[in-house]
C-alpha cells in the first residue's frame, strides 16, 4: 500500500472526515459512554468504507501515532480513544443489508445493537445481541455478546458468518470459515425467525432468599428464558412511590424468545416469588425490549467481571450484604443466568472460553468525584474476591483492568496461546495495542502462565 505519511495526504483521499481540536463536533467525537475519561486524539477519522479504514491504519503507522478502535464507545477502560493519537471511529459506516430468504446480514460495524435489531424485526428476524440498543456491534461481537437472546440463540459471535477485516498491514480480508480461518475463528452474522417476545421488566424485592431463589428458576428454566437481574437501589421511576425509591430491589429483564403463551407460562414462577414492586412483563417485539437510554448518561463505576459456578443463598447474602457496605451513590451486582444454547458450542470453537460457566456477574459502584475512585475500587475488589467461586474467569467485554492476570481469565486455556499465535501472523508489531490487548506470541510469555 502507498505510504500516506501527513494528515492532509489522508484527507485528500478518504471518502470520510477528519475531525480535530477546534472544530464544533470534536468534544461529542472524543466523548466515550463512560465518564472519567478525557482524552485528546490529534485526529478522529471517521471513514465511509474499508478503504478509507485501510489508508488510516497506514497513517497511523507512517507518523507513529497510537491508534484506537471506536464502533459504540462504550469500552469500559475506554480504549476507543486515544491521548494525541488517531481514532477510527466507525459511527458512520451504518450500512445494512438483510436478505430475508437467505436469513442472512451484512452489516458494518458502526451499527448499534438497536438500530440492527429494528431492521431486523421489520422482516420478523433477529440476532442475539447484548442488554444495552446503543452498543455498537463490533465490539461486542468480538468479545462475545452476552444478552437477552444468549441462551436460545446462544453468543452474538457464534451468529457471525463472515466478515472483512482490516489488517494492521492495510489488507482488505474476506474472513469466514474456508477463507483465513484464523482471525475468523477469533470472531465467528446468521439471523433467526423471532416476532414477538414476551419479556420487560420485573422488579422484586431483593432479600437473599429473593435472590437465591430467582437464580435457582432461572437456572432451572427453559432456554427460550433468558434472564438478566441486577440488584441495586430502586431508581427513580414514575410510577414508583417515594418511599420505595432507595429500596433494595431486583431489578429484572427477562426476554422468553418462543410462543407467548409458553412465555406467559415460563415468567409465572418468578412472579410468584414475592408481591412485584413493578411487572411490565409483556408480549411485545423484540427490539423493544432495549430500555430507553439518556444520551446525557455517562457514568463512572469501580466495576468487576467474573464468572461462577453457583449462586446460592450463602452467595446472594454475600451480594446483599455488600452491596449494603457501598458508600457509592449507586452500587448494584448483575446477574446473568448462561447455559442452553451458549454451553453447546464447544469451547475451543471461538475466542470466548467459557461456555461451561453457568453464571456471570459484574458488581459496580458509580461515583462522581475521582477522589472516591480508591475507597469504591477497593470496595468492588473485595466484593469480587468474596465472591468468586470455580475456576477464575472474566468477560473481556466487561474487564476494568489490563494485565497478563486477568488477560488470561478472559482467554483461559489454550485460548489465549492461540490468539496470540494469531496475532503475531496478522499484526506482528502490535499495531492494533489500544484494546485488552493480546501480544504477538514472541512475547506471549511476558503474558504471564
Amino acid at each position: 500500500m502507498t505510504h500516506v505519511s501527513t494528515i492532509e495526504t489522508l484527507r485528500r483521499q478518504l471518502l470520510g472526515r477528519v475531525i480535530e481540536p477546534g472544530q464544533p463536533d470534536y468534544d461529542d467525537a472524543r466523548r466515550t459512554f463512560y465518564g472519567g475519561i478525557d482524552r485528546r486524539p490529534a485526529h478522529i477519522v471517521r471513514p465511509a468504507g474499508a478503504v478509507d479504514v485501510a489508508r488510516t491504519i497506514q497513517f497511523a503507522r507512517d507518523s507513529g501515532l497510537e491508534l484506537a478502535v471506536r464502533s459504540g464507545g462504550h469500552s469500559v477502560l475506554g480504549h476507543c480513544v486515544t491521548d494525541g493519537g488517531v481514532v477510527i471511529d466507525l459511527r458512520e459506516m451504518r450500512g445494512l443489508t438483510i436478505d430475508p430468504a437467505e436469513r442472512t446480514a451484512w452489516a458494518e460495524t458502526g451499527l448499534t445493537a438497536l438500530e440492527y435489531s429494528a431492521a431486523a424485526h421489520y422482516h420478523g428476524l433477529a440476532t442475539g445481541f447484548g442488554d444495552t440498543g446503543s452498543v455498537g456491534i463490533g465490539g461486542l461481537t468480538v468479545g462475545g455478546g452476552v444478552g437477552y437472546l444468549s441462551r436460545k440463540l446462544a453468543l452474538t459471535i457464534d451468529s457471525l458468518l463472515a466478515a472483512q477485516v482490516v489488517t494492521a498491514d492495510g489488507d482488505i480480508l474476506q474472513v469466514d470459515a474456508e477463507n483465513h480461518p484464523d482471525p475468523f475463528w477469533g470472531f465467528r452474522f446468521r439471523l433467526h425467525e423471532l416476532d414477538t417476545v414476551v419479556g420487560g421488566m420485573l422488579m422484586l424485592p431483593a432479600t437473599a432468599d429473593v435472590v437465591a431463589e430467582f437464580i435457582a428458576l432461572a437456572e432451572a428454566a427453559p432456554e427460550e428464558l433468558s434472564t438478566i437481574a441486577n440488584v441495586m437501589p430502586a431508581p427513580p421511576m414514575p410510577f414508583l412511590p417515594s418511599e420505595t425509591v432507595g429500596r433494595r430491589v431486583i431489578l429484572a429483564f427477562l426476554v422468553y424468545a418462543g410462543p407467548v403463551v409458553d412465555g406467559e407460562h415460563a415468567v409465572a414462577p418468578f412472579r410468584a416469588l414475592a408481591a412485584p414492586i413493578a411487572d411490565m412483563l409483556q408480549a411485545m417485539p423484540y427490539p423493544a425490549i432495549y430500555p430507553p437510554e439518556d444520551p446525557s448518561y455517562h457514568p463512572t463505576a469501580a466495576s468487576r467481571t467474573m464468572f461462577v459456578d453457583t449462586l446460592d443463598g450463602r452467595a446472594a447474602l454475600t451480594v446483599v450484604e455488600h452491596l449494603e457496605e457501598s458508600t457509592a451513590k449507586f452500587q448494584v451486582a448483575q446477574i446473568r443466568v448462561l447455559g442452553g444454547a451458549v454451553a453447546r458450542v464447544p469451547s475451543d470453537a471461538t475466542a470466548y472460553a467459557h461456555r461451561a460457566r453457568p453464571i456471570m456477574v459484574n458488581v459496580a459502584a458509580l461515583y462522581d468525584q475521582a477522589e472516591e475512585a480508591s475507597t469504591h475500587e477497593a470496595w468492588a475488589e473485595k466484593f469480587w474476591k468474596a465472591l468468586r467461586n470455580g475456576e477464575p474467569g472474566a468477560y473481556v467485554n466487561f474487564l476494568s483492568a489490563d494485565g497478563p492476570a486477568r488477560m488470561r481469565e478472559a482467554y483461559p486455556g489454550r485460548t489465549l496461546d492461540r490468539l496470540a499465535e494469531i496475532k503475531a501472523r496478522y499484526d506482528p508489531t502490535n499495531v492494533f495495542r489500544l484494546n485488552q490487548n493480546v501480544a504477538p506470541a514472541r512475547s506471549a510469555a511476558a503474558q504471564g502462565s
